[in-house]
Parts: C-alpha cells; sequence; structure tokens
C-alpha cells in the first residue's frame, strides 16, 4: 500500500495507495470536523481549487451531529458530503478527552457527557470502530487514550500500555466490521497510535509494542497541545527510528508551516492541523514571505493580492485592500476568501516539498523556508 519512492536524509518521498485513490507524501490533510471546512469552503472548492488530497473528519463529532447511523444510510461520508478522495477520520479519543467535562475511564473504554446536549455517551476501542466503520472512511484511526502533558510517569506508564491493549481490540473488532456484507467500505484501513508524553523510554517502548500488529499505518499523538516546539522535535526524533519504514507515518495535529518541514525533516510523511482555516477565519494569512495579518491598517489601500507568489483564486481575483474591508465589515466572504488561500497555501507547501524530495534539494528548501515562513511579513 505504502510505496517510498525517494529519500534525503530522514525526509521521505512516498505514495500511499487506497481504494479511494493514490495519496502523494508528504500530505497535508484539510480538517472538516463536521464534514465541512470551517469558512465556506465545500468539496467542490477543495477538489478542483485547492490541490486537497484528503479531508480529516472527526469520529465523536460526527457521531453526537448528524449521528454515524444517519451517515451510514446516506452511503458513508463520501456521499454525504459529495467527496470522491480518501477521506481519515480520527477516532474521537482527542475530543473526549479534550472537551468532555465529566469523565470515567475504565478498561473498557470511557463514559462522558457530549459538550452539545449533556447526554451521557460510551466509547470504547470497539464503540469507535463501528462509528468508524459506518463514516466508511479510507483511513480509520485507533480509539487511545489522550493523556495532558506533563502527566506522571507511572501515569503515562499505565495509560500506554491501556492504548495498547485497546489498539489490539481496534484491531480485532475493524477485521470483524470488514468482513460483514453490509459494511459500506470493506477495505478501511487502520493506524495506531503512539504515546508516551514527553518520556522518552515510554514513546519508545509503545512504538516497539505497536509496530509488532503490523498495521496500515502509525501515527505519532499527544504532541503539538503546548509543549514547547523543541521537545516535539525531540519525541520525533526518539520515535522515528523504530517507525516502520514501510508504513506511513502521521503526526497528529501539526502545524506551522516551519513545523511540517521540519517534521518532513525527521522523517513525517501526513500532517492535519485547523491552523490554516481558524487562523484565516481570524484575519491571519500564510504568504511565501512570512505571516500577515490582514485587518491591519497598513492593508487599507494596498493594491496586491494577499501573496504575489500565490496563484491561488484568492490572490488571483482580489486586492489586500478589498479583503480588508471584508474583515471590517464583518462580510462572511472575508472568511471564505482566506481560508481558501491559507488551504491553498499548505497543499502547495507539501507539493514544493514534494518536488524538492523528488529533486534532491530538500535541504536547500529547509534551509530557505523552514525560518523564512514562521516570520512576521515585513512590508
Amino acid at each position: 500500500m505504502f510505496t517510498l519512492l525517494k529519500t534525503e536524509n530522514s525526509a521521505r518521498r512516498g505514495q500511499f495507495e487506497t481504494v479511494h485513490g493514490t495519496i502523494q507524501t508528504p500530505v497535508f490533510m484539510n480538517v472538516g470536523t463536521s464534514a465541512a471546512i470551517k469558512g465556506g469552503i465545500s468539496s467542490i472548492d477543495l477538489a478542483n481549487d485547492l490541490k486537497t488530497q484528503v479531508e480529516l473528519c472527526n469520529t465523536y463529532h460526527l457521531h453526537v451531529r448528524p449521528g454515524d447511523d444517519v451517515i451510514c444510510k446516506m452511503g458513508g461520508l463520501h456521499k454525504f458530503m459529495n467527496w470522491h478522495k480518501p477521506i481519515l477520520t480520527d477516532s474521537g479519543g482527542f475530543q473526549v478527552f479534550s472537551l468532555a467535562k465529566l469523565r470515567k475511564i475504565k478498561e473498557e473504554g470511557v463514559t462522558f457527557n457530549s459538550h452539545v446536549d449533556g447526554k451521557r455517551i460510551f466509547m470504547g476501542p470497539e464503540e469507535s470502530m463501528q462509528i468508524q466503520s459506518h463514516l466508511a472512511s479510507t483511513i480509520a484511526m485507533a480509539f487511545d487514550e489522550c493523556v495532558e502533558n506533563p502527566a506522571p510517569y507511572e501515569y503515562a506508564k499505565a495509560s500506554c500500555e491501556r492504548t495498547t491493549r485497546w489498539l489490539i481490540r481496534c484491531k480485532n473488532e475493524m477485521a470483524r466490521l470488514n468482513s460483514l456484507p453490509e459494511t459500506i467500505n470493506r477495505h478501511q484501513m487502520l493506524f495506531g497510535i503512539n504515546q508516551g508524553c514527553t518520556y522518552d523510554d515510554l514513546r519508545i517502548e509503545h512504538i516497539k509494542a505497536i509496530r509488532e500488529l503490523d498495521l496500515d499505518g502509525y501515527a505519532i499523538g499527544g504532541l503539538a497541545v503546548g509543549e514547547p516546539t523543541e521537545v516535539m522535535y525531540h519525541v520525533i526524533e526518539q520515535v522515528e527510528p523504530f517507525m516502520p519504514k514501510d508504513k506511513p507515518r502521521y503526526l497528529m495535529g501539526v502545524g506551522t508551516p516551519s513545523n511540517i518541514i521540519e517534521a518532513v525533516a525527521r522523517g513525517i510523511d501526513f500532517f492535519d492541523c485547523v491552523m490554516p482555516s481558524r487562523n484565516a477565519r481570524h484575519g491571519s494569512v500564510f504568504t511565501w514571505n512570512g505571516m500577515m495579518h490582514i485587518p491591519n491598517k497598513c492593508y487599507e489601500l494596498d493594491p496586491r493580492p494577499l501573496d504575489p507568489e500565490c496563484d491561488c483564486q484568492t490572490c488571483r481575483n482580489f486586492s489586500r485592500s478589498y479583503i480588508r474591508h471584508l474583515f471590517k465589515s464583518g462580510e462572511q466572504l472575508a472568511g471564505r476568501l482566506t481560508v481558501q488561500h491559507n488551504l491553498y497555501f499548505y497543499n502547495t507547501l507539501t507539493e514544493r516539498i514534494r518536488e524538492a524530495l523528488d529533486e534532491g534539494r530538500f535541504e536547500e528548501f529547509r534551509a530557505r523556508y523552514s525560518s523564512l515562513l514562521a516570520s512576521k511579513l515585513e512590508d
């Protein structure tokens, strides 16, 4: 399923074949939590204008609303949202632990209150797999326990061991579901998630344990939750040597353009983050010369596009002055135009990373852009 095409030091260029199409890696997955990108971006926009390869949707949110049974009756997520390329569904584990005010963790799973209406919900490995099977995503994520950083060592160790036991149950349940004739996507794949907080030995021990399960891919979870960037990079460097070379690697919830470049340099293939769409809706824009905040006064009479180096629909058709006006006027179009630009930028970033790897100049690309893209635009 995964073919490693080229490497440059630890950076990897590959392709991942799925039932819904081949994914070129490294890849950024656009986050449509509730089967939609916030900012008024449709699946048609993603497919035709924004270079999107994979969309990410969330198991927990779709289970709560409209209900995975509704989506199943509508033929699965692909038909429901009219998106025909790959979809990855997050297991819901992160949301259970981050949104639920009241929760009780047992070996069977987690009982918690819905953040929408307070209704009591139980979710364990089997339930997460069943919901994701109803959604019929291309790739399902295993149900894991997300532990806050920092966490006591003994708790983090026990959590890793529980996550491994849960992963075995996820794998067994997915095999059962994929064998059923009524299952919409009987080729659904499973990615396991490495945990262990910021403890090197727990991270290494856990990846060694879960790689033995021969899953379709492996993710590093529990990072990008407030720890220093250098700590995140350190954890990747500890885990990467023990990750299977012939399976895709996914760094969950990351991140900035610079984070992506640096994580690619450390051997990561898949990324997702709400940052490009969330920041865009508040007027923060990524460009090839740094970040800008378009509502600033200095753009009031600026006739240039958001980024003169960008050929997205927004940059081809609208000025900084006009988009600033939209934000100041509270027009919804402001968010749509900036979200379009930021998603296009992120997808172009990974496209250029792939091109650089193909041509053996990734380190040159990294040296030019890693710091630049994290800087504030000066003009």
